[in-house]
């Protein structure tokens, strides 16, 4: 079983994006609050409440460029 968010998936190699996410509307992973949260704090801004997958993407790439982590 492939998954279907990984850049394997795509022959290009480009990532999707999260809106194209089959799962995207599935709560956000452990994972990714645990990232938020670093993020969020690093930030100076409030974690936000109970998230999809894929919003919770989208609002790391916003932190990371916030932040410089996404360099």
């Amino acid at each position: 079983m492939s998954d279907q968010n990984s850049p394997q998936a795509n022959p290009a190699g480009a990532i999707k994006d999260p809106d194209e996410w089959v799962t995207g509307e599935e709560p956000w992973t452990a994972a990714q609050r645990s990232y938020l949260e670093t993020l969020s704090r690093e930030a100076g801004s409030e974690l936000p409440g109970e998230m999809t997958k894929a919003d919770a993407a989208k609002r790391i790439e916003d932190l990371q460029e916030q932040t410089g982590r996404g360099q």
